[in-house]
């Protein structure tokens, strides 16, 4: 992470590290952010998603995983696919969730 980025988090005062680290301590952050914007709308399988925001299906597996495996998102088998919607570790640091969005889409 950057030092910028760094000095930005300490500004913030968020504690969820784990949050931070995977919105704003990656690359792909911005990308996270816009399939859990949709995710807390309704719950959408990976195919929606794809086209809802436009993106490549792996994209958004990719995201989506990640998203998984830090508990954010889960996930709910169905006849065809996997469908994907907010946790309620999400649930509890939507504050959080909302500042680091904030500063992600104001960041230059």
């Amino acid at each position: 992470m950057s030092e910028k980025k760094d000095i930005n988090i300490e500004i913030l005062n968020l504690s969820n590290r784990d949050l931070s680290n995977i919105l704003i301590g990656r690359k792909g952050g911005k990308t996270t952010i816009k399939i859990i914007d949709k995710l807390l709308i309704k719950p959408y399988n990976a195919n929606q998603l794809s086209n809802l925001l436009e993106l490549d299906y792996k994209t958004i597996l990719h995201h989506i995983n990640i998203a998984h495996e830090h508990k954010y998102v889960d996930k709910e088998k169905t006849k065809n696919s996997n469908l994907y919607y907010p946790s309620n570790k999400l649930i509890n640091c939507l504050d959080e969730y909302y500042l680091i969005k904030e500063f992600l889409l104001n960041e230059k």
